[in-house]
């Protein structure tokens, strides 16, 4: 269907560019500007197939462009979650922060551990492949995992895990919550992806990841870098720990 879109405003006169429309009832614009088709300008954006760019002066946003903020929760599939393992640039870092994940529990390696037996990790399956894969490619992989104080069974779980996650290139730190909670870290679990977009990770009251959301909003992902800051800098490598 052919949507009907109106002229919010313009900073062109007469000649038609550039321009800002919406579409009536919906939150939808449409920018009009001149075209971005230098191929090493092109190769700084973040554009998929089938997208353009264009370039518009900053006072046709300023003067007709929306002037609230407004918080659109951006679901991604897992599939496009896990996608961005490979899509990222230089660096992917992630908070975990639950005492819990029930999706370990479901694996032959949580069985081992539970009954106290030498946990065997199979490094050639698919995820360790990918990630020595993108790691040899020179991207970084860390994590800081917070603990309890004494850890749950599936933070001590996390802890011999943490052998497997170094074997293939990344960096495992660990922090206490008492600590975390000093330096108000965040609650939620989340990975952050070239410094610039932060992937929420939702779960059920079961433990179960529900959900990944999108954060992209550069205020909004100040936030998360400044945590990472924090927590970074405050977390041992989790070989060191000794709670």
């Amino acid at each position: 269907m052919t949507r009907r879109l109106w002229k919010v405003g313009t900073n062109s006169g007469n000649d038609g560019c550039p321009t800002l429309y919406t579409e009536p009832g919906t939150d939808t614009y449409v920018v009009q500007g001149d075209p971005i088709t230098d191929p090493a300008e092109l190769e700084q954006l973040d554009l998929a197939e089938g997208e353009a760019a264009v370039t518009v002066p900053r006072e046709l946003l300023a003067n007709f462009g929306p002037k609230e903020p407004v918080h659109v929760p951006q679901p991604i599939s897992f599939a496009e979650f896990g996608g961005m393992f490979t899509t990222l640039r230089h660096s992917a870092w992630r908070l975990e922060t639950r005492g819990r994940y029930a999706e370990d529990e479901v694996t032959d390696t949580y069985r081992q551990f539970a009954a106290g037996q030498p946990v065997t990790w199979d490094l050639e399956d698919p995820w360790c492949t990918n990630r020595r894969a993108q790691t040899a490619a020179g991207k970084r992989f860390e994590r800081v995992r917070i603990l309890d104080q004494p850890p749950t069974e599936g933070q001590r779980y996390l802890l011999d895990n943490a052998r497997r996650n170094t074997a293939v290139g990344e960096t495992i730190r660990v922090l206490t919550r008492g600590r975390a909670e000093e330096l108000g870290l965040p609650r939620e679990d989340f990975w952050l992806f070239d410094t610039r977009t932060v992937a929420l990770l939702h779960f059920d009251e079961q433990d179960v990841m529900t959900g990944v959301e999108l954060v992209t909003n550069p205020v909004e992902v100040l936030r998360y870098v400044q945590a990472r800051e924090a927590a970074w800098h405050f977390a041992v490598p989790y070989d060191q720990f000794s709670g």
